[in-house]
């Protein structure tokens, strides 16, 4: 696998670097640093199989471009797109291969799995999400919390997200409560709280550090190599394997 690392000076840049070794085929970073090209015109054509992409949302339209240009997969592991750039996500599945995913941790695939099958076995459960992160994180609910909903969502169709909890007012019978925390150097808590009136079950996943964030976006683009145009997501990873 030959792979082209967007955002290769950054932390998830340097631990994805040190996993592929001899396979990173090209680096770009916006600060420059480590004479690495600040953009895709910098780096010119190269030849590569994939782009991993663990910078910054608002690079995700570049990322893209490049990719169909030189006719590779993408691997889009930042989190906090606009509509716009969704937009630009599943546009571009159209011509390439793009895997796409609020969390790249097989563990995080799993859990939204349970939350699913859980949610399922009791439908009329009040069903409330929590997760937490370090300080300096910008978006909230984390992508990682609103793949939690939409798999809850997908068994309860009726459902809508409400995002923190302020002011008067009784609790829907359909809402999924997300709450956020933003507390010193937490890597990543989520926990799913369903609750009957009878019994609750929590189901929890707690990141030790960002390598397996590291691993994971490896995996996506192992998996994603040779694949045909189309979005891909931890989903198809996890029955893949």
């Amino acid at each position: 696998m030959r792979a082209i690392l967007c955002g290769a000076n950054g932390a998830m840049g340097k631990l994805i670097d040190g996993i592929l070794g001899g396979e990173v085929a090209g680096r770009v970073s916006i600060d420059g640093e480590n004479n690495v090209p600040k953009t895709f015109d910098e780096l010119g054509i190269v030849e590569a199989d994939v782009i991993i992409d663990f910078s910054h949302h608002s690079a995700v339209a570049d990322v893209l471009a490049y990719a169909k240009k030189i006719g590779c997969a993408a691997v889009i592991g930042t989190t906090g797109h606009t509509a716009e750039e969704k937009a630009l996500i599943y546009e571009a599945a159209r011509q390439i291969p793009v895997f796409y995913s609020g969390n790249m941790s097989l563990g995080i695939a799993v859990l939204c799995r349970l939350a699913k099958e859980a949610a399922s076995f009791f439908p009329d459960a009040d069903i409330e999400i929590v997760e937490v992160h370090h300080n300096r994180k910008v978006d909230a609910p984390s992508g990682t919390a609103l793949m939690l909903y939409e798999a809850v969502k997908s068994v309860r169709p009726d459902a809508h997200a409400h995002c923190g909890r302020a002011g008067e007012g009784k609790r829907e019978k359909n809402e999924i409560g997300i709450s956020s925390l933003r507390l010193g150097n937490v890597v990543g808590i989520h926990e799913v709280h369903i609750h009957t009136g009878s019994q609750s079950l929590t189901l929890r996943h707690e990141a030790g550090n960002r390598a397996m964030l590291a691993e994971g976006g490896v995996a996506a683009a192992r998996f994603i190599c040779g694949k045909a145009a189309g979005l891909y997501t931890m989903t198809e990873l996890l029955e893949g394997k």
